[in-house]
């Protein structure tokens, strides 16, 4: 099963409240933080709705 990578880069300082709880929901906390999230529909939908975020890369395991 394939798996994200995925590192905040961006400061989430400014941007819209909901955009913020999405990114503390992938488990991202501090700046250059990275998680290993499962690669499914609801993942990929966050990920896009804070795309300007983060920085995301496919991972097999």
């Amino acid at each position: 099963m394939a798996q994200l990578q995925i590192t905040l880069v961006r400061s989430t300082i400014g941007v819209k409240p909901k955009h913020k709880l999405t990114v503390e929901a992938l488990g991202l906390r501090k700046l250059n933080s990275t998680v290993i999230q499962k690669d499914n529909p609801a993942i990929r939908g966050m990920v896009h709705q804070v795309r300007h975020l983060l920085k995301v890369e496919e991972v097999n395991q």
